[in-house]
This record gives C-alpha cells, sequence and structure tokens, in this order.
C-alpha cells in the first residue's frame, strides 16, 4: 500500500482554469479529489494587481500563481479582461510546466479548462496527456457543438429546436450567445471553439452526474469519452469523505459570514427566499426596482446578495422598509447560506455552479436566468428537473413585481412548493450518491486516477 502511495505521489497533475470564479471553483474542487486519491496536484491562476490577492487556505492542492498587471485597468470589460487573461495564460504556461520539470515534480498530466483548447496542444507538444474540463451542463455543451458543426443556425431560423440527446427548446431556452452572437463575440467565439480539437484530447471531463442528464450523457459518450465528476462542491456538504473540505478555498470576496448566519438562526425553517445573481450579472435600474418591490410584497423573508457597485440602483429608503423582514448584503457565503435551516428557496441566474449547489442542497428555485448557458439551465431546472419555476419577462424584457412575489409563492406555498420540495431533496440524494464511495463520478475519477498510474 505505502508503495502504491509514493507512485500515486509521484504522478504529478497541471490544472489550468480559466481564470474566473465560475471556471476556477469547479476545478479546484475536483484537483482536491485527484489529491484525496494521493496524486500531486497543482492549481494555476492568475492575479492581477488591479484586484486584491485572491486569499487561500488550502492544503490538498498546490496553487501556482502567474503574476500579471492588466494594462488598461481603466477599461475594463469583459471582452478585454477576457482576451487579457488568454495572452497570460498561453505565454506563461510552458515556462510554467518547464519550472516544475526543474523543481524534481514533471507534469504527466494536462487538466485544461475545455475553453483553453491552445492548451492541449502545448501538453501534447511536450509529450504530456492533455484532460478538457467542461465547466458547463452537457446540455449546454451539445448546443455549442451543434452550432460548431453548423447543424444549428445562428441566430436559429426555427421556432423549435429538437438536438440529440436534449428536450424540445424554444429560443428562449437556448444560451443567449446563439440568439446573440454579436454581443460578446469573444465569449461566442471561445465557447464554440471548445470542440475544435476536442477529439485530440485523452480525456473529457464534464461538471454534472448520470442521472442529472442522462440522454444527453448518453449521446455525447457515442461521440468521446466523457467522464462526468461533479457535483463539484465541497465535500462536507455532500460525501463528507474529504476531512476539512467546507469550501471552495479560494476567496475571490470577503463575505458577510457572521452578519448573514446570525440573521438566518433568527428565522424559522424554509422560511427565507435566498436573492443572489452571482459576480457578474450587471441587472439595469429598473429590474433592481422591480425585484425589490417584488420581495417587498411577498409574504416571506428574504436575504439579497447586492453587490457594492449596485447598491445605488435600490429603491430609496429600501433597507430600512423592509428591515424586519429582509437583510440587504454585499456578499455571503452561498454554500453555508443555502444549506441553512431557514432557506426555502433560491432565486438565482442559474448559472451553472449556483444550480448544481441548489440541487445538491436540496434548495427549490426561482430562475431568473440573465445570459449565456443560464437560459437552457433555467429550461432544465423548471420542466426537467422540476425543482422551480421559471420568471416570466414582460414585453420589454422586465420580470415585474407582481411576476416576483407570484414565482416565490409557487415556490414557497402550497402543494405545488411541497412538490418542488420533495423533488429537490431527491436531487440531493442522488448528488450526493454520485460522488460518494462507488458511485457515478467516483468511479470515474478512479478510472481516471488508475489510468495514469499505469503510464
Amino acid at each position: 500500500m505505502e508503495i502504491a502511495k509514493q507512485r500515486a505521489n509521484g504522478t504529478h497533475i497541471l490544472v489550468v482554469p480559466l481564470p474566473s470564479p465560475g471556471h476556477i471553483n469547479p476545478m479546484l474542487q475536483f484537483s482536491k479529489r485527484l489529491a484525496s486519491k494521493g496524486l500531486r496536484v497543482t492549481l494555476v491562476t492568475v492575479s492581477s494587481k488591479t484586484h486584491e490577492p485572491i486569499e487561500t487556505q488550502l492544503s490538498m492542492v498546490n496553487i501556482e500563481p502567474i503574476y500579471a498587471t492588466y494594462e488598461e485597468a481603466g477599461k475594463i470589460d469583459l471582452e478585454s479582461m477576457l482576451q487579457w487573461l488568454l495572452t497570460i495564460l498561453s505565454k506563461n504556461l510552458p515556462d510554467l510546466i518547464s519550472k516544475q520539470e526543474r523543481n524534481g515534480y514533471p507534469i504527466c498530466c494536462l487538466v485544461y479548462d475545455a475553453s483553453l483548447t491552445w492548451a492541449l496542444d502545448i501538453a501534447k507538444g511536450l509529450g504530456i496527456a492533455g484532460a478538457s474540463f467542461f465547466t458547463q451542463a452537457c446540455a449546454v455543451g451539445t448546443v455549442y457543438y451543434n452550432v460548431q458543426q453548423k447543424l444549428l443556425r445562428v441566430p436559429p431560423e426555427e421556432d423549435r429546436v429538437l438536438l440529440p440527446g436534449l428536450p424540445l427548446l424554444e429560443p428562449h431556452d437556448l444560451p443567449s450567445l446563439i440568439n446573440h452572437p454579436g454581443s460578446y463575440p469573444s465569449v461566442f467565439k471561445m465557447v464554440i471553439g471548445r470542440f475544435s480539437n476536442i477529439t485530440d484530447a485523452d480525456w473529457i471531463f464534464c461538471n454534472t452526474f448520470d442521472c442529472l442528464e442522462p440522454e444527453v450523457v448518453s449521446w455525447m459518450r457515442t461521440k468521446w469519452p466523457i467522464k462526468t465528476i461533479g457535483p463539484t462542491l465541497p465535500s462536507m456538504y455532500l460525501d463528507k469523505r474529504l476531512e476539512d473540505d467546507r469550501d471552495y478555498g479560494i476567496n475571490f470576496f470577503k463575505p458577510n459570514n457572521d452578519t448573514c448566519i446570525k440573521w438566518l438562526d433568527s428565522k424559522e425553517a424554509s422560511t427565507v427566499v435566498y436573492v443572489s445573481f452571482g459576480s457578474i450579472a450587471n441587472l439595469g435600474e429598473k429590474q433592481m426596482e422591480e425585484i425589490a418591490l417584488g420581495l417587498k410584497r411577498s409574504k416571506t423573508s428574504f436575504l439579497w446578495v447586492v453587490r457594492e457597485s449596485e447598491i445605488q440602483k435600490l429603491p430609496s429608503n429600501f433597507e430600512e422598509q423592509t428591515s424586519e423582514k429582509g437583510l440587504v448584503v454585499n456578499w455571503c457565503p452561498q454554500l453555508q447560506v443555502l444549506a441553512h435551516r431557514a432557506i426555502g428557496c433560491f432565486m438565482t441566474h442559474c448559472g451553472w455552479n449556483s444550480t448544481l449547489e441548489a440541487l445538491s442542497l436540496g434548495v427549490p428555485m426561482v430562475a431568473m436566468p440573465q445570459w449565456t448557458d443560464q437560459l437552457t439551465n433555467a429550461k432544465f431546472v423548471e420542466d426537467e428537473w422540476k425543482v422551480g419555476v421559471r420568471v416570466k419577462v414582460d414585453h420589454m424584457g422586465i420580470v415585474t413585481k407582481e411576476e416576483i412575489e407570484r414565482c416565490i409563492a409557487q415556490v414557497m406555498e402550497g402543494e405545488r412548493g411541497n412538490e418542488f420540495k420533495r423533488n429537490s431533496m431527491r436531487w440531493r440524494e442522488l448528488a450526493t450518491e454520485a460522488v460518494d464511495e462507488g458511485g457515478s463520478s467516483d468511479k470515474n475519477i478512479e478510472e481516471f486516477v488508475a489510468a495514469l498510474l499505469c503510464k
């Protein structure tokens, strides 16, 4: 046993995520799973002086930072920041791999975000195995693949779209980039390009689990040898097999831990709606006002995460007027909040990580998608997994206060609300089974480790 462990420790994996929280966190959790099997794992991050340095509390996984300064700090936008990050990574990755070898820890496999297709070319050029990691749902990947293969027109000409492994989709169920490809051209090019050299990858990992997307996973396996390895939440919220794995381990924000949890502790079970739209969504002032008024009209208490840059969009005196039933914070420890007994509903943008967290913790959802893959995730939340409702927008594209009040009531009250809760708790059980010993995702990780040790 000791010899096998020593051999595993000599097997070094380099993990290269796209440098944003939604991509880093799932790949970091996967890294912890690999490290728990005895492998040496190093995760690459990019630290810019225009941001606060990333704080970490990790012992299982080595962190290898690339320090770089964003030269156009006054012009930060998604497109230019993305291009800068990709340039920094591609320039530094070969030297970083060489550095590991000089230090006596040669890389045997490069696990890269599926968007970083050039990383596979670097790995192959150095004689290193390459594994592509998809951080989004398989359903979304299938849509993008069909666009890349020119099997789905952009924007779609049909009123309904039928793709292999997927339910019938209407245009508003497709990722927003499909309907508006010119809105973020660099992002569109990146997500479509993920399939350009996928057949050259030695392994393909997907952050989902078999029974969550059975039809589309089965279809994808007819094309590629994919391995589902999710959901990628800290072990404490699932199988509890990784000691002290209570959070993601990299802090991008300073959450109001004590304030949120103490406030939730004062509430009865399943009486609070938690509202958060992630770290990127930029809602208009009118939409923020409607959300505020909808929460005010609702019978339930609410915990609402409003980023500091968005606070000025709230109606005047809103926090004072709702102080008895609501709490507004700049950020909070989302996993702890979703796991709290007081939470009865999650009003979410349906980013894939947030969606998986809600499913894994048994929390019903009000789906309010904003862009990209979130629209497809919302479709599955309502129609496939049946764990919540999706808001409807008016003719101006706004979700009204009446609609918000209605959706919260549907999820939190009555027999339909009870059904959502029962379904959510079942998904919680299945998510835990997938990553627990002998589960589908655990088996896939074990097979990957075994294959590396045989090389």
